[in-house]
């Protein structure tokens, strides 16, 4: 293979016309010629956390969408499955990986549960950790949730950690808003990234203090407004991150989002693009080509160096997409589920109101949410709903609590999607859609729906509950359908509302999330009763 372009050397910070010659796989040859280019040549991005589950793509179809976009490889964080499937779910997504050329790394996920107030599919303690390091493709210790039980010297947590340094792989963090003394012990026991920072100030005291900040733009969170600036001062502690991708939006764009909005606030391009490619590939260990003599052939053609219209993908001088064509053919997949628990009652869903009701407060672009307090005796309960997280994985009284900021009007929306033990969460207008809703997720063993009196819509989610096994187009061409239902003709003034939705389970952020037992307090991290007593 010889392609020729605007080579764009990021290590040496300058750009030529060249001549790039492929063998065996790899950059042959780099020659410096005499043209005049239109295109140009750099090395390919690489997301540096995602939950590939996010997608409701399996990592084989994952990768037909990622690549239209010029990404080539990311560190994925298979714990959405694991805690559905346990180790037999990591292992379906390294297999499945396996079915494609797009390089996928994986690491070991220490929270399955993220904590023990919910109920999930698996536990990984220990021991499972430790089998999950030393298989040859997991390359580090996925993000350490549980942060409150590193501060607080959890034996759990550290023996684990203790299993990552013994085998000398990096460690992953999640720690939004510590800061601190709390920091620096999270630091200190061996953690060396968040990307859970969402402030300036947050983010800069944990690069000063040696932590690798991730700017994460996912489908719910999105920070890179607020940690742009870091990218001036300190471009070589940070990576790009999605975290989260809904179908509709891995369609649109990935990395090269970042890539683009970076450039357009002015920041330097060499800069940008280490922190796109060559960051994580230095920090994890990728075995990642940065377009060098010797490297592995990964790279991409881009149009030009503001808009970065990808033209062509390349992994090991294999052309994997062509513009918005994935050159990677679908390939069949298994569908290994778990779902144990039978179809509920309208009466299931009664929460009695009391003077001083406990309010969870989702907040758009943001997996933070706020408590409030309502007083429904004055008749003014305003935009707020019913919202229930339903255990799948056994027979149970579903929990049920109150939600503002989902707005609304008509219907109920609900989820197998439900950070991150995956229990069915719904909100809706009235108990008996919430109820209608709930037992369409469990009639199909997974999915997201949409339902009014009238109507079902559903997209079903058959592997573990999470994933599809259809066509990534066709399932983003879906999701994208459902996602403006909701928010157009049942009003919900949230930009992501199903994702927003699948974060309300997730007890590790703060202020009030709700488990399949309870309405919790992620500051203290206690069970709170619906009715505040002052």
């Amino acid at each position: 293979m010889e392609i020729t372009g605007n080579y764009v050397d990021i290590f040496n910070r300058e750009i030529f016309p060249a001549k790039v010659t492929v063998k065996d796989g790899r950059i042959d040859t780099v020659e410096r010629i005499e043209a005049r280019c239109e295109s140009f040549i750099l090395p390919g991005f690489i997301d540096a956390h995602i939950h590939i589950e996010s997608s409701m793509l399996p990592p084989s179809e994952f990768s037909r969408l990622a690549a239209c976009h010029g990404t080539v490889a990311t560190v994925s964080d298979p714990h959405e499955i694991a805690n559905v499937l346990g180790i037999p779910g990591v292992e379906y997504m390294l297999n499945n990986s396996e079915e494609t050329p797009f390089k996928f790394y994986f690491g070991a996920s220490p929270c399955v549960p993220a904590t023990p107030f919910e109920t999930s599919g698996a536990v990984l303690g220990p021991d499972e950790v430790e089998t999950l390091l030393k298989m040859p493709q997991i390359k580090y210790l996925s993000e350490v949730m549980n942060f409150p039980g590193v501060v607080n010297d959890d034996p759990d947590m550290l023996a684990k950690i203790a299993k990552a340094k013994a085998l000398n792989k990096r460690i992953d963090g999640h720690a939004p808003g510590l800061r601190g003394d709390d920091l620096t012990k999270y630091i200190h026991a061996g953690i060396e990234t968040d990307h859970e920072a969402f402030t300036y100030e947050e983010g800069r005291e944990k690069v000063q203090k040696g932590m690798k900040i991730l700017i994460r733009e996912g489908s719910a969170a999105r920070n890179f407004e607020a940690l742009a600036p870091l990218i001036a001062e300190y471009p070589e502690m940070l990576m790009f991150c999605s975290d989260d991708r809904h179908p509709n939006d891995l369609a649109r764009e990935h990395i090269d989002g970042h890539v683009r909005r970076a450039v357009a606030k002015g920041y330097d391009l060499f800069d940008v693009l280490r922190i796109a490619s060559a960051n994580p590939v230095e920090h994890y260990g990728l075995e990642v080509g940065m377009l060098r003599v010797g490297d592995p052939a990964d790279f991409i053609v881009v149009e030009d160096l503001k808009e970065f219209k990808v033209l062509q993908t390349v992994i090991d001088g294999k052309t994997i997409a062509k513009g918005k064509k994935p050159m990677i053919d679908s390939v069949r997949v298994e569908t290994p589920n778990r779902f144990h628990t039978s179809v509920k009652k309208t009466e299931d869903f009664f929460l009695e109101r009391c003077a001083h009701t406990e309010i969870i407060h989702a907040i758009d672009h943001s997996l933070i949410t706020e408590e409030e307090i309502m007083d429904f005796s004055s008749g003014k309960a305003g935009d707020v709903l019913k919202i229930t997280v339903v255990n799948r994985y056994e027979n149970a009284t579903p929990a049920v609590a109150y939600v503002h900021g989902f707005g609304l009007k008509k219907g109920a929306i609900a989820s197998s999607v439900a950070h991150d033990s995956h229990n069915i969460i719904a909100v809706g207008c009235s108990d008996a859609l919430i109820a209608k809703a709930v037992n369409t997720i469990i009639e199909k063993r997974g999915g997201i729906c949409a339902v009014t009196e009238e109507e079902t819509e559903v997209l079903d989610l058959p592997i573990a509950g999470l994933m599809s096994d259809r066509d990534g187009f066709e399932v983003a061409e879906r999701y994208a359908k459902l996602d403006k239902r909701v928010k157009e003709e049942f009003c919900s003034p949230l930009s992501a509302p199903f994702m927003t939705l699948s974060f309300m389970a997730l007890l590790v952020i703060p202020e009030l999330k709700l488990s399949d037992k309870g309405l919790f307090d992620g500051r203290s991290f206690h069970f709170i009763d619906n009715c505040r007593i002052d």
